[in-house]
């Protein structure tokens, strides 16, 4: 894969990213307290004594929470601390309500481990993943209710997240997409995020910096809470023009905690950059220690789920697939299941072809999701089945599923109403082929002459005196011994 600059008045320039990657965790109740979940509930309706932060209320860690945290750190190949603690980090503002975030800063759950991205060039890009801690979300602050005031929302304060923080290996805005959307399917498979970015469950930080090709690591800054694979990419093209134009104009970066505006395609500044040191970090006195077992770790790594590169190579070598159609079907597990229920007892590569094409485009053309798709997994396998013992041709197929799609009705049912089925008497072609032969004797002796495009142009006209509904195979086998 070429590598990615960007161009300077003074030359190229080499840009530096790594992403915080905040992702809710999937559980009934939330990190430290009992109260629920769910997403969309009336405001501060699901908010606990704990999550308000009130006095001599006590936390206590949701176990669950911390077995998906765990089984998110082996999905990267991750290390597994066995000891690791809970701090305070501590800020004010208005929607943290206690004053202080717990997480964990010097004694993370999950230590190093390494994320591989598959680009489109066909390269391998390894993104080193530096760790994954656990912290308690915060509220929300809504500052469209009303003129001149900002209500807060509690529902959110208190669910448990897990930050994964990669190193800075990412060198393109194509690898940062790349990077988010690999994680996501990741946590999808394992069911410990939904990563639904437009409802927050999944949102990143940027950290951007720029360089010479191959120099010293340059100052780098955060944009904070981009909420979409696509303005990441934006994001980060936009925070690195930037910087360079500041560098060459002889100015030094000021490290900072910027904003993306999508609307603008730029960055503004929010505040300046805080270290660790701001935040005042101590231990958690109302939390012990988190201690991890061995036995524990095992259990969970025996009831993970084929992650999405074992399941890719799978079927790739199952299958007979090629890399690129076995990275579309795995990148979501609904597909990847959806395409194994389609392939079973027929052509992988057929179902395969369909599956990423015409069906693929059709969803996206509508917007819908995959369960929401008018053509299931039966109904597809059966139009397959009519291709497969040639009762229609692929171009007719494609006439049928429109009709699916439009419809609802199985694929056998169209063919009937419509008389689609494939012509493959060979008497009855072999007229109709004798007829276009003898009308055409110009173009029968440029073929005979040994032009082969004219040869093609010949079954054309037999498809298009059949209405498609000549067998192509048997079509060319008849032209073939008629043309010579």
């Amino acid at each position: 894969m070429a590598d990615y600059r960007l161009q300077g008045d003074t030359g190229e320039w080499e840009v530096v990213c790594g992403l915080e990657i905040h992702a809710q965790i999937i559980s009934k109740s939330k990190l430290f307290s009992a109260a629920a979940t769910e997403f969309g509930a009336e405001p501060n309706s699901q908010v606990s004594p704990v999550d308000a932060g009130m006095p001599g209320m006590l936390p206590r860690v949701n176990e669950f929470c911390v077995e998906q945290a765990v089984k998110t750190g082996l999905g990267l190949r991750a290390e597994i601390n066995r000891w690791s603690a809970f701090e305070r980090k501590n800020y004010f503002y208005a929607d943290l309500p206690q004053g202080y975030q717990i997480s964990q800063y010097l004694h993370p759950l999950v230590g190093e481990g390494t994320v591989y991205l598959d680009m489109p060039d066909g390269s391998t890009v390894p993104v080193g993943i530096e760790r994954l801690h656990m912290e308690q979300d915060a509220g929300k602050s809504l500052h469209d209710q009303e003129p001149g005031k900002t209500y807060i929302d509690l529902n959110r304060s208190g669910v448990g997240l897990m930050e994964i923080v990669s190193k800075p290996d990412i060198r393109s805005p194509e690898q940062a997409g790349a990077y988010v959307n690999k994680l996501r399917s990741i946590l999808r498979y394992l069911d410990t995020c939904d990563g639904n970015m437009a409802e927050g469950s999944m949102r990143c930080d940027i950290n951007v910096s720029v360089r010479k090709p191959g120099g010293e690591l340059g100052t780098r800054c955060e944009l904070k809470n981009v909420n979409s694979v696509r303005f990441i990419m934006q994001a980060i093209e936009a925070e690195a023009t930037r910087q360079i134009e500041i560098l060459e104009d002889g100015g030094e970066i000021e490290q900072q905690t910027r904003l993306y505006d999508p609307d603008k395609r730029e960055t503004r500044a929010l505040r300046g950059k805080e270290h660790a040191h701001d935040y005042r970090y101590f231990p958690d006195p109302d939390i012990l220690p988190l201690i991890v077992e061995n036995d524990w770790v095992e259990r969970i790594k025996a009831s993970m789920p084929e992650l999405p590169d074992e399941k890719k190579q799978r079927f790739i070598n199952d299958y007979g697939l090629s890399a690129y159609d076995a990275g579309v079907l795995v990148a979501e597990k609904d597909y990847a299941d959806f395409f194994e229920t389609l392939a079973e007892g027929r052509d992988a590569k057929l179902a395969a072809n369909w599956f990423t094409g015409d069906f693929f485009g059709a969803l996206n053309k509508a917007g819908l999701d995959l369960d929401e798709s008018p053509v299931d997994s039966a109904k597809l396998g059966e139009l397959l089945d009519l291709i497969a013992d040639e009762t229609i041709s692929g171009r007719i197929a494609k006439d049928v599923f429109e009709e699916m799609w439009e419809t609802g009705k199985p694929a056998g049912q169209i063919v009937e109403e419509k008389g689609l089925k494939q012509i493959t008497d060979t008497s009855e072609l072999e007229g109709i082929v004798d007829k276009i032969v003898a009308d055409n004797p110009e173009q029968v002796a440029q073929v005979r002459e040994g032009n082969q495009k004219v040869k093609g142009w010949f079954v054309g006209q037999v498809m298009k005196a059949t209405g498609g509904k000549a067998n192509p195979k048997l079509v060319n086998e008849i032209l073939a011994k008629k043309l010579g």
